[in-house]
C-alpha cells in the first residue's frame, strides 16, 4: 500500500510548495534541452560537419524516443512509485548528458540524445503526476500546474538564452553540462520533501501492452518525420501503416483489459471520450509545434542570416521567455471571469499572429520583428498550455494520474518532433527551391550549399572573394524565402487549432 498522498485532505503547506520548487528542476531541464541545441547547431555543424538530415536528427532523436516511451514510463511510475522513477531518471539523464558533451561525431551525438531521452521519459510524467497527488485542492492544483507550464514554456524559451551564454565562453559541448547542476539538487532534496505516490491497486503488469505501445508510437512518429524530410514515399507509408495497425491492436487490448475483472489497462482509452481531455491534448500538441518550430527557424535566422552572436540572438528571444511566464500565471486568474475555451482560443490566435507577422514582413525581417513575434508566441503558448494541462489532469481519475500525464507529455514530444521535422523540413525544401548558385560553384561545393544554409556559408568562407560573397548572399536570401513560406504554414496551423479549440471545448470548465 502506498504512503498517504500529500495534501489529500487539506490545503498545501510549506513542505508542499517547497516540493513544487524541487519538481520544477527536471521540468526546467527537459524544456531547456528541447530547444537549447537549436542555438548550438551552427557551432556543431562547423565542428562535426553533419548533413542536413543529421542536423534534423540531432534535434529530433530526443523527442522521438521520448514520445515512444512516455506512456510506458507513466504507467511504470503509477506502479513502482512516481518519486522513485523520477530519481532514477534524473541520475541517468545527468550522466548521459555529460557524456554526450564529448561526442566525437554527429552519429555519437545523435545516439547520446536518444540515450538522454530514455531517462528523460521518466522525468516529465512523474512531475505532473506528483503535482496531482501533492495538491488536491483545485485552486492550488491549478496554480501548481500554472507553475509547471510556465516553467516548461519558460525553459523552452530560455533554451536559446542559456545556450547563448554558454557558447560565449565555451564550445558547443557546454549546452549538455547544465543537466548536472540542475539535477544534483533534485536528487538531494526530493527524498526529503516529496512523498512517494503510486496507484495502490495497479493490477498485473501487461508486458504485451508495453511492447505494443512502443511499436505503435515509435514507427508512427518516425513516419511523420520521414514524410516531412523525404516527402511521400514507400518508407514513411509503411512505417505509418505498421504503427497504425499496432495502434489499433493496442487500443483493442486496452479495452479488453478494462472490461476484465482484476486487470487495469495501461492506457484508459475511455479518457479520450471526454471532450475536455481529447481537445486539450490536441492543444498541447499544436502549441509545441508552434514553440519548437519557431525556435528552430529563428535561432538559425538570427545567427546565420542577421549574423548575430549566439548571446545577442538569445537576448532577442528573452522577452518571449518572460511573456510565457506572465501568461501562464495571468491566465489562472483570467479564467475566473472568462470561459476556458475563450481563453484557449485567444491564446492560439496570439500564436498564429506571431507566425503571421513574420510571413507578412517577408524577406529582410528584422531582429525587432522577430523579438515581437516571439513575445506574442510566448503569451499564446504559456496561456494555452496552462489551461490545457489543468483540463487533462483534472479530467483523469487520481489513480491514473501518471498515465494521463504521460498522454499530455506524449503530445508535447510529438509536437516537438513535428515542430522541427515538419517546419524544419519545409524551410529546407523552400531554401533549396529558392537557391540560385553563382557561376562556378559546382560539384562538392554545390552539394554542400544545397544541403543547408550552414553548409553554404562554410563553402562561401572556403571559396572567398567575390564568388564566396555571392554564394553567401544567395544562400541567405534563399533561407529568408524559406522562412516566409514556413511561417505562413505555421500561422495556418495555429488558426486551425483555434477553430478546433473553439468548437471542441464548449463544455470545458
Amino acid at each position: 500500500m502506498t504512503n498517504q498522498l500529500i495534501g489529500s485532505s487539506e490545503r498545501a503547506g510549506l513542505r508542499e510548495w517547497l516540493a513544487l520548487a524541487v519538481l520544477m528542476l527536471p521540468v526546467l531541464l527537459v524544456a531547456v534541452d528541447n530547444t537549447v541545441l537549436g542555438l548550438a547547431l551552427p557551432a556543431i555543424a562547423a565542428d562535426l560537419h553533419p548533413s542536413a538530415t543529421q542536423q534534423l536528427w540531432m534535434m529530433d532523436a530526443y523527442p522521438l524516443v521520448l514520445a515512444a516511451l512516455l506512456l510506458v514510463m507513466g504507467n511504470l511510475g503509477d506502479r513502482i512509485g512516481r518519486r522513485r522513477l523520477l530519481l532514477v531518471g534524473a541520475t541517468g539523464f545527468a550522466a548521459i548528458s555529460f557524456l554526450t558533451s564529448f561526442a566525437p561525431s554527429a552519429g555519437w551525438l545523435i545516439a547520446g540524445r536518444a540515450g538522454m531521452a530514455i531517462f528523460g521519459a521518466m522525468l516529465m510524467p512523474s512531475t505532473l503526476a506528483l503535482l496531482r497527488s501533492t495538491f488536491a485542492v483545485p485552486a492550488e492544483r491549478r496554480l501548481a500546474i500554472a507553475v509547471w507550464t510556465a516553467t516548461f514554456g519558460a525553459g523552452a524559451a530560455l533554451g536559446p538564452l542559456v545556450g547563448g551564454v554558454l557558447l560565449t565562453a565555451f564550445d558547443w559541448g557546454a549546452v549538455f553540462w547544465i543537466a548536472v547542476p540542475v539535477l544534483v539538487p533534485l536528487l538531494a532534496l526530493a527524498p526529503l520533501l516529496i512523498k512517494e505516490s503510486r496507484n495502490p491497486a495497479p493490477g498485473r503488469a501487461d508486458l504485451l501492452s508495453v511492447a505494443l505501445s512502443i511499436l505503435a508510437m515509435g514507427p508512427a512518429v518516425l513516419a511523420i518525420k520521414e514524410f516531412a524530410v523525404q516527402g511521400p514515399g514507400l518508407e514513411p507509408l509503411l512505417l505509418a501503416g505498421f504503427g497504425a495497425a499496432v495502434g489499433v491492436i493496442f487500443v483493442r487490448r486496452q479495452r479488453l483489459l478494462a472490461a476484465s475483472a482484476g486487470r487495469q489497462p495501461m492506457l484508459d482509452v475511455a479518457l479520450f471520450g471526454i471532450p475536455a481531455f481529447r481537445y486539450s491534448v490536441l492543444v498541447n500538441l499544436l502549441s509545441m509545434i508552434a514553440m519548437v518550430g519557431f525556435l528552430f527557424l529563428v535561432s538559425q535566422h538570427l545567427q546565420l542570416v542577421l549574423q548575430l552572436s549566439p548571446l545577442d540572438a538569445a537576448l532577442v528571444l528573452a522577452p518571449g521567455a518572460l511573456a510565457s511566464i506572465v501568461a501562464g500565471f495571468g491566465v489562472v486568474f483570467a479564467v475566473r471571469r472568462i470561459p476556458v475555451r475563450v481563453a484557449i482560443t485567444a491564446a492560439l490566435l496570439l500564436s498564429a499572429s506571431a507566425y503571421l507577422s513574420i510571413a507578412i514582413a517577408g524577406a529582410g525581417v528584422s531582429a525587432l520583428v522577430l523579438a515581437a513575434a516571439f513575445t506574442l508566441l510566448g503569451l499564446g503558448v504559456g496561456a494555452a498550455e496552462t489551461l490545457s494541462n489543468d483540463l487533462i489532469i483534472s479530467s483523469a481519475p487520481r489513480d491514473r494520474a501518471g498515465a494521463a500525464s504521460a498522454v499530455s507529455e506524449t503530445a508535447y514530444e510529438v509536437g516537438a518532433v513535428l515542430g522541427t521535422a515538419l517546419l524544419g523540413s519545409v524551410v529546407t525544401v523552400a531554401y533549396r527551391a529558392h537557391l540560385y548558385l553563382p557561376a562556378g560553384v559546382d560539384g562538392v561545393a554545390a552539394d554542400a550549399a544545397q544541403g543547408s544554409l550552414g553548409g553554404a556559408l562554410d563553402e562561401a568562407a572556403r571559396i572567398g572573394g567575390e564568388r564566396g560573397a555571392a554564394l553567401a548572399d544567395a544562400a541567405r536570401a534563399a533561407f529568408e524565402s524559406g522562412v516566409t513560406v514556413t511561417t505562413a504554414l505555421g500561422a495556418a496551423l495555429m488558426l486551425a487549432a483555434a477553430v478546433i479549440a473553439w468548437r471542441g471545448l464548449r463544455q470545458a470548465r
